[in-house]
């Protein structure tokens, strides 16, 4: 019999991005609570969450207001649907605010679920609109190695991580990739961050050379990449990327599902690196993950080619049963709200500089810690068997677990992918929170090295 929910989840649920046969032996750690900047599991363990619980929770774990709003909506008008000309106020009220924070002139919104599905409607706008321009050849998208776009058929095409391919057969989708602009790893001896820059720059234009700019529809990128380590471009990357892609008639899809909404220290990513993209995908901190919400933002010179071209047809063929739901869009228009009171970028650039501060004086000598990384209030700590030479630890070492597994121990929750340690605290935290935070890293990094030196 099964006799606890723990149990019944080990024995019912596949899991997410997780060893399903490991969690058969493991089974999962239940939170049960949220108490601001913590969570608690099913024993009482409290964590102080480094990682926003998946990079979202920006307004923390509980929040009365948001919950208020839910449950108000929920009695007003539980659900419908914004197929067909329908629509809701707490949908117009988003759509509204999101159009005044973003960078893009004239946006559009379109409401989708996920980052996932924002990725996925980027790419079918950006196909569309060549249809209707008169160039069903440009097909191709850029992507980088290392990129995390979804989990979708479309979004794990996009992305430039080898697990999220391997055995899954995917088809093919026309996706290219360009190299992952990773100064610290990847640049040559001596390459200074100018010259690996201009390198990267010349790599992306032989590549569309090589592809042909009349086969490429547009190239997606995160500001700062999330999931692939936490990576910040070269100074000068980003404009110097815009200006190629617009002279080669591309598109530039900024996947802000990580840096949107204060995280990198402006409201959006491409604000923090000097870029207007075309589009631009929006989900986790736009209801701090207390709803699923997402949008694809489109440019104004994008949606009336579209807009066109849908009119010949008589519809436009694209959209999702729960885009617009009026309980997610009332949250997320909360949210948002929240976000303007608090003056989230202000916020971020705040507590971003306690956080570094507190990260170099406590581990930027530690003998594991190669790179301390980041903007705003998002970070990323690289992991090295040998500081001099930057030389990463044996893979199979997953040492990047263990520091994960010391840091909960010491009550802290960070995120590893591979040997990287990435850091997304909610805006809520206070400073010696922050605090707490770095020391339990600091500690669990002394306790994963006195571990590997035995």
């Amino acid at each position: 019999m099964l006799n606890s929910l723990r149990s019944r989840d080990m024995a019912y649920h596949f899991h997410s991005q997780t060893n399903p046969r490991r969690h058969e032996l493991d089974g999962p750690l239940m939170i049960s609570k949220g108490e601001g900047c913590y969570v608690l599991d099913e024993l009482g363990n409290r964590y102080l969450e480094g990682m926003g619980g998946l990079w979202c929770a920006s307004l923390g774990f509980e929040n009365d207001r948001l919950a208020e709003v839910a449950a108000a909506q929920m009695k007003r008008l539980a659900t419908y649907h914004t197929f067909n000309h329908r629509s809701n106020d707490p949908c117009a009220d988003v759509v509204e605010q999101i159009a005044e924070l973003s960078p893009i002139p004239g946006s559009r919104v379109f409401l989708v679920n996920s980052g996932s599905e924002a990725n996925d409607t980027m790419v079918k706008l950006a196909w569309y609109y060549n249809i209707a321009r008169g160039k069903p050849s440009k097909r191709k998208i850029i992507s980088r190695k290392g990129a995390f776009h979804g989990s979708t058929v479309m979004g794990a095409a996009l992305g430039g991580l080898p697990h999220m391919h391997e055995s899954f057969n995917l088809p093919g989708l026309n996706v290219v990739y360009a190299e992952k602009p990773h100064f610290y790893k990847n640049a040559l001896p001596g390459e200074t961050e100018e010259a690996y820059c201009d390198r990267l720059i010349d790599e992306l234009e032989m590549l569309i050379a090589t592809e042909g700019a009349d086969t490429i529809a547009a190239m997606i990128a995160e500001p700062i990449m999330g999931a692939g380590g936490v990576v910040s471009p070269p100074a000068g990357y980003f404009p110097r990327v815009r200006e190629i892609l617009t002279r080669n008639d591309i598109l530039l899809l900024s996947d802000e599902v990580v840096c949107g909404f204060g995280r990198s220290g402006n409201w959006f990513g491409s604000e923090t690196f000097g870029f207007v993209p075309d589009m631009m995908s929006i989900a986790k901190g736009l209801s701090s993950g207390y709803m699923p919400i997402a949008a694809a933002v489109i440019g104004d010179h994008i949606y009336q080619t579209i807009a066109d071209e849908a009119d010949r047809i008589g519809v436009f063929g694209h959209g999702f049963t729960y885009s617009g739901h009026p309980v997610t869009a009332a949250v997320a228009a909360e949210v948002l709200r929240t976000y303007r009171e608090m003056d989230i970028p202000a916020r971020a650039r705040e507590l971003g500089e306690h956080l570094f501060g507190k990260l170099r004086a406590s581990t930027a000598d530690h003998p594991m810690v190669g790179e301390i990384r980041g903007a705003g209030f998002l970070a990323g700590i690289e992991l090295v068997a040998d500081k001099p030479t930057r030389t990463p630890f044996d893979p199979a070492r997953k040492v990047g677990a263990l520091v994960e597994r010391r840091c909960r121990a010491h009550g802290v929750m960070i995120r590893n992918m591979g040997d990287v340690i990435s850091i997304c605290p909610p805006f809520v935290m206070t400073e010696s929170q922050v605090e707490e935070l770095v020391d339990g890293i600091a500690a669990a990094l002394d306790d994963a090295s006195a571990e590997l030196g035995k």
